[in-house]
């Protein structure tokens, strides 16, 4: 059960923001949507982390309950509370010393607003979900369980439903139903994928009035480990927007099929400095409002590149520097996602729109798209000889927001004024880790608007909540 206190300690990315739906289909802003994201995000590491198989056949399972309390001001409404309630079920068989192996996880969640405080008319039921799901095959381990021969290659086969990332994550890092292939010769990683979204997924364009979200997705990435210090990586990705519109939009067409090439690397660029950096394009073709036959044409870029510090000292201190960077159209006035509301003028579309994720802070929580960041953040261990609290992690993160394009539209529709300058922000969290079945944590926030705002009233936030696994 160790693996799951190790959750706790993903920084939760939060905050509340309310946005239009043309077609009533959808009340959740942008930002409530990403900070659900947040939340499956603290359970991210129990799939790596759980125990290896190595016996010929073993069966484990067991489950996870995480309440979270959350007080907000977004902007919109002064105060908004309310509680998250998830429980995970989860269970595994493997043979052949974890040459075969099946897992699944399911999830049901419950969001209980205060009263007048939701976004629609309803508390949110959400499940009894199948969260993970899927088959894998791993020839090395079964070459060396039936015949005892280990081979300098392999090839691994995950089918079914699970996270899936691509570089270090700016760009595809989400729940897909996929076939995944990797093989692998001396220093040489080579990864396949053909998935689709998960139906139960939210769409990134507000606007479509549909039901379940479809999109499908084909990439190549490759990585090269034969350095020490450094793995380069690079990628191609499309992506394919097969979502059907519930109700035909009269003169109006909403497709976004887009294409994503990267390159970057990740290592330690001299002892204990760690460094990432992803570059990407992207191109393809999305619609502007009334358009039915002619496209745009996508022509964007984004980056991402950090540097983290490992102190040498009994608290294990951590700091670390980061940049984010994504594209966007200046004629994207309203939205930087939606086709209603977004690129109004031309047929050349410059913002740009993926399925990554990063942490871009607690309470303004933006989308990357239009957008620049700079984090500054730090995280020790206060007491590493005290038997009860040697566990517990304290951090701070500090964030700088800017417009790419000052006139264009960020994912929080209260950015109105036509200046670039967003505002900051600065976010404290503490992860104690109780017992090695019970996790805390607590998250605070101050985001101080910029000149982008009509509204320079400060949005703070708070999160408390605990995690007990069994």
């Amino acid at each position: 059960m160790d693996s799951f206190k190790s959750a706790i300690s993903m920084t939760v990315l939060l905050g509340v923001f309310a946005v239009g739906d043309a077609f009533g289909q959808r009340s959740e802003p942008d930002a409530f949507l990403n900070q659900q994201r947040a939340i499956s995000e603290l359970a991210r590491a129990e799939r790596e982390k759980l125990a290896p198989l190595t016996e010929k056949f073993s069966f484990e399972y067991g489950g996870m309950y995480n309440f979270f309390l959350f007080l907000y001001d977004d902007g919109v409404e002064s105060s908004r509370t309310f509680r998250r309630h998830d429980l995970r079920l989860w269970g595994r068989v493997g043979w052949d010393a974890g040459a075969h192996e099946i897992f699944a996880r399911s999830r049901l969640s419950l969001i209980d607003f205060n009263s007048g405080d939701q976004f629609n008319d309803e508390d949110d039921i959400e499940g009894m979900d199948l969260e993970r799901g899927f088959y894998k095959f791993d020839l090395a381990k079964a070459m060396l369980a039936t015949e005892g021969r280990r081979i300098d290659y392999n090839v691994e086969l995950k089918l079914g439903r699970d996270l899936t990332e691509f570089g270090t994550g700016y760009v595809l890092s989400t729940p897909l139903d996929q076939v995944w292939l990797r093989a692998t010769y001396k220093d040489f990683r080579v990864t396949g994928l053909i998935g689709r979204t998960v139906g139960s997924a939210n769409d990134f364009d507000f606007t479509r009035p549909i039901k379940r979200t479809r999109r499908a997705f084909l990439g190549v990435q490759a990585k090269y480990g034969g350095w020490e210090r450094h793995e380069p990586f690079a990628y191609v990705l499309w992506q394919r927007d097969h979502n059907d519109d519930r109700v035909p939009a009269f003169r109006q067409q909403f497709d976004y099929d887009s294409f994503y090439a990267g390159i970057g690397s990740t290592g330690e660029l001299v002892r204990n400095l760690r460094y990432s950096a992803e570059f990407v394009a992207e191109t393809g073709t999305s619609y502007s409002p009334g358009q039915t036959n002619r496209k745009n044409n996508i022509s964007a870029w984004a980056w991402d590149m950090q540097l983290e510090y490992l102190f040498q000292n009994r608290h294990r201190t951590r700091a670390s520097i980061e940049y984010m960077f994504a594209s966007g159209d200046p004629d994207r006035t309203i939205s930087p996602t939606d086709t209603l509301g977004g690129n109004s003028k031309g047929f050349k579309d410059s913002g740009f729109n993926a399925f990554g994720y990063r942490d871009t802070g607690l309470s303004f929580a933006p989308r990357l798209s239009n957008i620049h960041i700079w984090r500054a953040g730090a995280t020790y261990f206060p007491c590493p000889d005290h038997e009860s609290l040697k566990r517990l992690e304290l951090g701070t993160n500090w964030f700088l927001y800017q417009k790419h394009q000052s006139h264009a539209g960020v994912s929080d529709p209260l950015a109105t004024n036509p200046s670039g300058y967003l505002g900051w922000e600065m976010d404290y969290f503490a992860n104690w880790s109780v017992t090695s079945d019970f996790a805390a944590t607590a998250r605070y926030g101050v985001f101080f608007p910029g000149d982008a705002f009509a509204d320079q009233t400060t949005r703070t936030y708070l999160l408390l909540g605990f995690t007990w696994s069994f």
